[in-house]
């Protein structure tokens, strides 16, 4: 795509998750993040027919989109990720869909804490190349 091309986003989107039931869900956009990452807890991998998943719950129970449900998913890597604070963590990522500006993109997502952050998802360079131009002025633009 050329630039003209692209889609205008804001630096806040919402967007589905349409595997897990996360409708409307909030997400910040950061080009200087170039992975892209979820709130979950209670993170555990095992091993299921010799390949390794992963079990998690989505979100906090205080957050609206918050749904009870325990996820089980394939692990599709595990890597080191430098957190904000310099900090690097080895997470595990999983594949899922999400939807965002009538486009729906198969993407990697690193299931991690961010409690203490404001916003439950995370949308980062990989996710964001060659689909959007983001207005860092706006927010909710789609």
């Amino acid at each position: 795509m050329t630039k003209s091309e692209l889609h205008i986003i804001g630096r806040l989107e919402r967007i589905n998750i349409p595997n897990w039931d996360l409708i409307g869900l909030e997400a910040k956009v950061d080009t200087g993040a170039y992975s892209s990452s979820i709130h979950c807890n209670h993170i555990h991998a095992f091993e299921k027919n010799g390949q390794q998943w992963v079990r998690f719950q989505l979100l906090d129970p205080e957050h609206s989109a918050y749904n009870h449900k325990i996820f089980e998913v394939p692990i599709s890597d595990v890597r080191d990720v430098k957190s904000s604070n310099g900090s690097v963590e080895s997470r595990f990522f999983v594949s899922t869909v999400i939807e965002l500006n009538d486009q729906t993109i198969e993407t990697e997502l690193s299931l991690t804490d961010r409690s203490e952050m404001k916003y439950p998802v995370l949308l980062g360079r990989k996710f964001l190349l060659n689909r959007f131009l983001v207005d860092v002025s706006r927010s909710n633009v789609v």
